[in-house]
């Protein structure tokens, strides 16, 4: 099974790296999710949590808007801000 490659980059710092079977987020058309496969597209990104299901688990980052890209199953994620939960 094929997966994504996925950047969620600060301004200032790379936040998360790695792969993913599914990335959803909040875009000013609405909540989208993206999967292996999808159609390349930019997308502007509103304030909210975008969510990474990977190997690992579900990653959750809070974001205060941003866009997103996804091109030959690599998604990347850039945001002004992003908040992640600390490690329990």
């Amino acid at each position: 099974m094929s997966s994504l490659n996925v950047e969620l980059v600060a301004a200032d710092r790379k936040v998360w790296s790695g792969e993913a079977s599914i990335v959803r987020a909040r875009t000013t058309e609405g909540e989208i999710g993206v999967m292996p496969g999808h159609t390349p597209m930019l997308g502007v990104l509103v304030e909210g949590d975008v969510l990474i299901s990977s190997p690992e688990g579900e990653q959750t980052a809070s974001i205060d808007g941003g866009f997103f890209s996804v091109d030959h199953d690599t998604v990347t994620i850039v945001a002004e801000t992003v908040q992640v939960p600390a490690k329990a």
